[in-house]
């Protein structure tokens, strides 16, 4: 059997970026369903497992160690376990974006705290 998780069952965050975890649904893989307004993003972090970021719709500017690297729609970036990274909407549009986690828990140690 399936599991639905319908977005009318999910409780309002503070944003509209979308967190899953697949440790209870015995999914071997997190995401964050990213939906940032201009300015915003996530600060510099590591995770103990790969990540991939598929941009969907607006643009990013990533920070990824010492590199800054922008992205548009259809563009993939993986980035290694424990390399510092994070993002920011540099637009004027909304970003849309799929941050895969290759994990079936989030595990991320913030090494700021402002978005890149």
């Amino acid at each position: 059997m399936p599991h639905i998780l319908r977005a009318a069952d999910r409780q309002p965050g503070p944003s509209r970026t979308v967190k899953f975890e697949g440790a209870p649904f015995g999914a071997n893989v997190s995401f964050f369903a990213v939906d940032a307004d201009p300015g915003k993003g996530a600060p510099l972090h590591v995770h103990p497992y790969s990540e991939v970021w598929m941009v969907q719709s607006g643009t990013v500017r990533f920070r990824v160690g010492e590199e800054t690297v922008m992205g548009t729609p259809g563009d993939i970036v993986v980035v290694e376990p424990n390399t510092p990274h994070g993002f920011i909407n540099p637009g004027d549009a909304p970003l849309k974006m799929m941050c895969i986690h290759d994990a079936d828990t989030i595990v991320q140690t913030n090494l700021e705290d402002a978005p890149c």
